[in-house]
């Protein structure tokens, strides 16, 4: 029940109070909520970008609709996505893997076989979008660990995300930009806030068979 009274607490916050900052314990807790994150095979290709620079943040406003919350949020994620998929990746989940369990990396040799044969099987547009949906389950962690803080967040997808690798220097890094979310604090000047939360209803939602 605990859980259900705060993710009813939530919203898309659309006007942040630029002047509340979240304080650095509440900041690794969200960091750690984000890193222990479900993911295919475990692999998390994807990294982070925690956008703090105001300076940067106002070069991102203009390719993010002039949203405010890009500039006005303690911080700003930017979630970004491996623009693909090579062999290194694999053994470096698997090197990590095996350093948890104290083996051989060769002994998981024959489960990294099997990851590289099934991402084998998918073209490069495949894996660039399989990559991309991968951000989106950070993304929840990320919800769901803001709002049992009383943090407030808006997960955005309203920004031009070429431009976003290009400011931010992605293609280099072999990223993109897929999703974003602001963190912070509700501005009292947020009408939004006292909107109703609308959702289907259950029996419009879920089929049970």
């Amino acid at each position: 029940m605990h859980l259900l009274e705060k993710l009813n607490w939530r919203y898309a916050t659309k006007k942040f109070d630029a002047n509340k900052e979240i304080t650095e314990d509440d900041f690794k807790t969200l960091k750690e909520a984000v890193r222990l994150s479900v993911s295919s095979y475990g692999l998390q290709l994807y990294k982070v970008l925690i956008i703090e620079n105001k300076e940067l943040r106002t070069k991102l406003q203009p390719v993010s609709w002039g949203q405010t919350q890009i500039v006005d949020a303690s911080k700003l994620f930017v979630f970004c996505n491996y623009a693909t998929l090579k062999p290194e990746d694999v053994q470096e989940y698997i090197n990590l893997k095996a350093k948890s369990i104290n083996v051989d990396p060769k002994e998981l040799q024959g489960y990294a076989d099997f990851i590289n044969s099934k991402l084998s099987e998918r073209s490069g547009s495949e894996i660039e979008a399989w990559t991309a949906k991968q951000t989106y389950l950070a993304l929840g962690n990320l919800l769901d660990a803001s709002a049992e803080l009383k943090i407030d967040a808006c997960p955005m997808e309203g920004f031009e995300p070429d431009k976003y690798d290009e400011i931010l220097g992605l293609k280099e890094k072999g990223l993109n930009a897929a999703v974003v979310a602001a963190v912070g604090y509700r501005s009292d000047e947020d009408q939004t806030q006292n909107s109703p939360k609308v959702r289907k209803p259950d029996e419009d939602l879920f089929i049970v068979m």
